[in-house]
């Protein structure tokens, strides 16, 4: 007997096959990766006919209509109207209407200039952010999330990411509570307030029995690199690699 793909309750669901089906959306729905639910696919292919039709509708509507000939057409008619507006003494709207296409492009072009601005900005914003939270083991699933709470932290001020309070004009001040807050400093906030974003390492225990040292089996010069005062990139990428736990209890305790 072939299975069905969807019950409605999980009573309808033969019992040998209950097994198979899990609870989705309200209703049983076999578990099988790579299937779509037939009254979906049939919508889909329902829209794609629907669309193609319009294409097509289009395209003979339009066949043999050459858009740049329109274009010169519209010109040379506007071209028309304007000269014989002027004929009848009518100088002021002929101004106006100029007026008011030029404005109509220049505003165009800024909202184009201000969305790529924002692109470009919101792209280099993303990059730092990302290029930071990897070095403290940054999960690749955690990277959309990563950026939306970036773009809403920080702007570009003079070409370098800075971060702002919630009300977007007050700067965001680093630990030393003068210095405006630097990326490593936001990611390693981050690391405390959403530690689901990072790679957890096995292995616990304490890390750091004073200032800057390493507890009992640590490797090195027995400096935390992940304390402000002995920040060292080298070594925390050396230990990550070498090994993660005690790079996570440093990190932890720095």
């Amino acid at each position: 007997m072939a299975l069905k793909f969807k019950y409605g309750t999980r009573t309808e669901i033969p019992a040998e096959q209950a097994a198979l089906y899990v609870e989705r959306d309200g209703a049983w729905h076999l578990d099988v990766e790579g299937v779509v639910e037939k009254a979906k696919l049939e919508e889909f292919r329902a829209t794609n006919v629907a669309l193609l039709k319009e294409r097509d509708d289009l395209k003979a509507r339009f066949e043999g209509i050459d858009p740049d000939a329109v274009r010169k057409l519209e010109a040379e008619k506007r071209q028309l109207e304007e000269q014989q507006q002027l004929k009848a003494g009518e100088f002021e709207k002929v101004l106006e209407s100029r007026v008011k296409g030029v404005r109509g492009e220049l505003e165009k072009r800024t909202q184009e200039r201000d969305a790529l601005n924002a692109r470009l900005s919101a792209i280099q914003i993303d990059q730092a952010v990302v290029g930071e939270a990897a070095k403290r083991g940054l999960r690749p699933s955690a990277i959309p999330d990563l950026t939306a709470r970036a773009r809403n932290t920080f702007r570009l001020v003079n070409g370098v990411p800075q971060a702002f309070e919630a009300d977007g004009q007050t700067a965001r001040v680093g630990k030393d509570g003068l210095t405006p807050m630097t990326l490593a400093e936001w990611v390693e906030a981050l690391g405390a307030d959403a530690p689901h974003l990072f790679e957890s390492s096995a292995g616990g225990g304490a890390a750091g029995s004073g200032p800057g040292g390493v507890a009992g089996g640590g490797k090195g010069s027995g400096k935390n690199p992940f304390r402000k005062e002995t920040w060292n990139l080298t070594e925390q990428m050396k230990l990550q690699k070498t090994d993660p736990a005690l790079a996570a209890r440093l990190q932890a305790a720095a």
